[in-house]
Parts: C-alpha cells; structure tokens; sequence
C-alpha cells in the first residue's frame, strides 16, 4: 500500500502472505497464540483425525484458567468431571504436540490475557490469535489480537497462518484530564455507550490523544480488552515509551542487542501523519463520571448520579422492547437513582480488571472499612503473579482485613465458572467486561463498573459513586 498508513494496515501488511481476492480478503501470518483448555479442545481433536502436527509450537502457549477452581487454598483437582476432563485432555495435547504450558498449579499460572503479558510473550508489530474474544487486550502493546473460532483455531495450529478479511478503521481521541475517581474503565464504558454495543463492527480501533498516552500500560489493557463490546474485532494504541518500560524486564522480551533492535523497530509502530480512518470519534475525558451499567448490554450505562432511563422516552420501537426488557430482566424501575440500588454480591475480577494496579486501587478504598454485612465480597486476582505481589504489598491482608475473599486466579465469576456462580436475583457490582442475562449465573443480574466502584459498593451495600468515599478517607 502506497502513501500514510494508519497503524491497523501496517500490521497487517507486514503479515499478509498473500491476497486471495478482491474483497480484502488475505492470508495473514500469525506470529503467535495462546489457547486455554475451554475453548481449544475440538480443535485439537481435529488435528489428531487430520493425522496433523502443529506447525511451529513455539509460537503457542497454553494457559489453564477457565474451569479452574479459585478457592483460596489451590489444589490440582477439578470441582467436576467436565472440568477434570477438559484439564487432562488439555495437558495431554500439550505433551503430544510439544507446547509449553502453564498448568493450574504453575507459579505463572492465570488467566490468559493477564499471563501473555506479564511473561512478555506478547511484543509491539505482533499479530495475535486466541480462541477468547478480549485478544483485543494487546493491543495496548501496539501489537493487534483478535478472537477466533474453534475451526480457526485448528487451522493456525497446523499452519501458523488464517485466512483474514481487512476491517475498515476507527480512531478514537481521548483528550481532557480525568477527574477524580474516573478511571480508564470509564472511558471505554463511557465510548461504548456513545457508539453502541455494535458500533464499531467491522473495524478496528485506534486509541490516540493526550488522555490515552497519559495511562499506564495496565490502564490501558482495559480500554482495549472492553473494545470488543463495542462490536471492534481489534483495538491498538502506539506503543511509547510506558510500553518498552512495561516490557523490559519480562521473562520472554528480547535481551541485550536485541531489545535495542527492537525497540527501534517498535518505534516506527504509529499511524502516519496524513493516514486515513474510515471513521473518527472523539471523547472528551475531562467530562466524564464513574460510570455504572444499568441493563444487559454493556452499552446500557449511566454515569453513577444519573437515573435509570424510561423506555416510553425511545422513540425507536426496536430500541424501546430492549430497554423494557432489560430492565424487567434487572429489576429496575425507570427514574429510580442509580446510587442507591441495593447489591448482594460484589466481584472484583477478571481479564479486565484483575492487574496489580486494580488491587492497589481496591486497597485505596476498603482499607480501614468493612464490606457491608448483607453483601458477598469476591476478589480474583487476574494472575498466580498478581496475587502474590499482593500479599507482599500486604494488600491482601487489608482486603481480608475488610471482609473480602481473597481467592486464587482465574475466569471464575466473570462468566459463572465452577462454583463462582449466583443465584436467580442476586444483584452483583462487578469489574467484568459483559453483563448479559445469565453471565453471571442463570438469573443473576450484573453491574459493570470500575474495581474502585466496585469497592465502593461492597463497603456501602448499595451501589454508590467512589468519589464520596474517597473525601471521606
């Protein structure tokens, strides 16, 4: 492609192997994968009836983290004979086709999006493929994931390559200073009710500004990791120099010459000056509040002082039975304030929130107080490595000091895992990615929000705006 390129058609570029029509279509090199045991075993199965090896099983690295119990005392036992089942198969597929992997009781255990990372296995300028659709997590390192299938997922194995449509491009800019209490989680929840839950659909996006180059790597992996619930099949940022320091000293980045090397190719990671995006949308951080969802998409959202919305004020009839239904699904009632609204369950975890600065910032909050006595307080560090820089912090002992369930890692409540699963009517304030009907249990209802909010909401019983308690310290 001649002239500016945006940094989406670089990357892509730089991995086509080949065009196969006139419609975008290519084959692109996928430089590497990681594959958990809930999504990957059909396409293992598939491999062995095909008599297929993996191609290059360096590039692949297996993390158990989806059917694992996270009770606080960890033992190597599935809770159920399908869990048990998927682990072994699992680790037998490991064995047998020569790729690494980290099993429930490995020291780097976790879930696979906070495990790549902190091992540097994820590096600027890569292509990355998974069978969970939040791969968008990397591009907070300038490198592009994207969620794939099972049939995908068999086919990169046997051949380290996909077939691959273009996406067109989305740049979003983020300016303004953050107010107290707002935090990244609030941007992407803040974008996601702006466009809709499909409104990126078909793109991919760019995440650029003054207020983006101002986060941290980690704050930044939750902007890109929520992007796909927004309907966006990728999510980057240019790497700078937060990234190179993030990754410097990882187990698995480039040592010596070759980090220099690298780092010289990763500056060269950014949209031309000039490049083109088939659709720009700008976000204005300084205006933002601490947002909390009120229904069963991720896009129906509110800032934490507003009400929850009366349908008869939609005009689209399509829209209006969505928003009925969703409130008949949580409970709600139009007009009722959003703080206020009683919880029985509090779930600081997950792929999105569950990183060392997510605890420091839940530590901010609970310490010296108490989770209410009519609420169930859950935190699941995202990683093995997570939750032992915790304890040495001595975080976890002010969260066992507050009333909260210091668990070990894993997917857990995020999408009802094992016995991390509510209840018909349980009304849970969560750090999670999705709040569909069921998500955290058949019945269950959930609010998204950040792990400060969360926190907030554990202590009060009730949902609440963070910033009230943070005066308060």
């Amino acid at each position: 492609m001649k002239g500016p390129r945006t940094l989406y058609q670089k990357h892509i570029d730089a991995h086509t192997v080949c065009t196969l029509d006139d419609h975008g279509h290519v084959l692109l090199y996928i430089d590497r994968q990681v594959a958990n045991e809930y999504t990957s075993p059909q396409a293992f199965s598939g491999l062995r009836e095909a008599n297929r090896t993996v191609w290059r099983p360096s590039s692949t690295l297996c993390v158990v983290d989806h059917v694992n119990p996270t009770a606080p005392d960890r033992v190597a036992a599935m809770p159920d004979a399908g869990g048990a089942l998927q682990v072994s198969y699992f680790e037998q597929n490991c064995r047998d086709f020569g790729i690494e992997l980290f099993d429930v009781l490995d020291k780097r255990q976790g879930i696979e999006h906070v495990v790549a990372p902190e091992q540097g296995f994820i590096l600027p300028g890569m292509v990355v493929a998974a069978g969970d659709s939040h791969t968008t997590t990397y591009g907070a390192l300038g490198a592009f994931g994207f969620g794939i299938g099972t049939s995908e997922i068999e086919h990169l194995l046997a051949t380290q390559t996909l077939v691959y449509k273009r996406l067109k491009t989305l740049r979003v800019n983020v300016h303004g200073r953050m107010g107290a209490g707002v935090t990244s989680k609030d941007i992407i929840m803040a974008l996601i009710r702006d466009i809709g839950a499909s409104g990126a659909t078909g793109y991919a996006i760019e995440f650029s500004g003054p207020t983006i180059e101002s986060l941290s790597v980690e704050a930044r992996m939750t902007i890109c990791n929520m992007a796909v619930e927004a309907g966006a099949r990728g999510a980057f940022m240019a790497p700078d120099e937060k990234v190179y320091a993030y990754l410097k000293d990882k187990p698995r980045a480039p040592k010596g010459a070759l980090w220099e090397q690298a780092v010289e190719k990763w500056k060269t990671l950014y949209s031309d000056p000039g490049a083109h995006f088939d659709k720009e949308v700008e976000l204005d951080a300084s205006a933002l509040e601490p947002m909390v969802t009120w229904g069963t998409s991720p896009d129906q959202a509110a800032p934490i002082g507003e009400c929850v919305p009366d349908p008869r004020l939609e005009s689209d009839l399509i829209r209006r039975q969505d928003l009925q239904r969703a409130l008949r699904y949580m409970g709600l009632e139009p007009g009722t304030r959003l703080a206020g609204v009683p919880i029985s369950h509090a779930f600081i975890g997950s792929c999105t929130n569950a990183r060392i600065e997510d605890l420091r910032d839940v530590a901010r909050i609970v310490r010296g107080r108490k989770v209410a006595a009519s609420v169930r307080a859950m935190i699941v560090p995202g990683s093995t490595l997570v939750r032992d820089q915790a304890q040495a912090e001595g975080l976890a002992q002010i969260f066992k000091d507050a009333g909260f369930e210091w668990r070990q890692s894993g997917c857990s409540m995020c999408l009802a895992m094992n016995d991390d699963v509510l209840s018909p009517g349980d009304r849970c304030a969560s750090s999670t990615n999705r709040n569909f009907e069921g998500r955290q249990g058949a019945g269950a209802r959930t609010h998204l929000m950040s792990p400060a909010m969360v926190a907030a909401a554990a202590i009060c019983g009730h949902l609440t705006d963070v910033r009230q308690l943070s005066m308060e310290s």
